[in-house]
């Protein structure tokens, strides 16, 4: 059986619920969850495949999600990408990273390339930010901002990832009714330095069935953990 250690993070009055899907290969993979009501209990079905084959990842509950409870409007997208940072050193994970992130988590992982090595970035359903909407706490200034027409064109993920030089695989779902495929082709794009970068369209998926959708048809379930762990190692 495969082993799971559940951990706790001490972090700015909260303790952020965490836990290890330990890797027999390789332990440097740092999972970020999506928003709104995403949980790492939501991304058992990548973890475990991961872990399958040897591969462990740490996935925390971001404050106000899952187990470590909270209020969103105690956090923010600052706060995420701080909470992450948290956990990695907390559980003391190898670098170079390997980050996988899910929606917003796709935005915090981007952003931990700026202050930890990461050789090997997974993002999917990926959405991104614009500058002005980072420090702000989650709630109605924060909705506003993002709500605007194409609110992220003018986000610091692209000059952000013009300067990774890992391996970039972008996730996108074919029916996202979240996410413009517009975004992950220009994630791609931006990417010009990466060693590599991959665009992967999961076709009949939405924002929140893609894996699980997936798993439904086990040849391309496989092909897709196949893409994340030729990122990844």
């Amino acid at each position: 059986m495969s082993a799971i250690i559940n951990f706790d993070v001490p972090f700015d009055g909260h303790s952020l619920k965490a836990d290890h899907y330990v890797g027999s290969d390789s332990n440097r993979i740092l999972y970020l969850h999506g928003a709104g009501a995403s949980t790492r209990r939501g991304h058992h079905l990548l973890r475990d495949a991961l872990q399958q084959r040897g591969l462990g990842s740490v996935c925390f509950d971001a404050i106000g999600h899952g187990e470590t409870g909270g209020t969103l409007a105690q956090s923010s997208v600052a706060s995420r990408t701080r909470q992450a940072q948290a956990v990695a050193a907390a559980r003391s994970l190898p670098q170079p990273l390997a980050v996988i992130g899910a929606s917003m988590g796709a935005y915090n992982a981007i952003r931990v390339t700026q202050s930890h090595q990461v050789d090997a970035l997974v993002l999917m359903v990926p959405g991104v930010y614009t500058p002005a909407a980072y420090e702000v706490p989650f709630g109605p200034d924060f909705s506003a901002i993002i709500r605007r027409e194409r609110s992220w064109a003018d986000s610091d993920a692209w000059d952000i990832l013009s300067r990774f030089e890992g391996r970039l695989l972008v996730i996108h779902a074919e029916h996202d009714a979240v996410i413009p495929l517009e975004i992950s082709e220009r994630l791609v794009e931006s990417a010009r330095n990466a060693a590599s970068r991959q665009l992967h369209i999961v076709r009949g998926a939405e924002h929140n069935r893609l894996w699980s959708l997936l798993q439904e048809q086990s040849a391309c379930f496989e092909a897709a953990i196949d893409l994340v762990v030729e990122a990844i190692t």
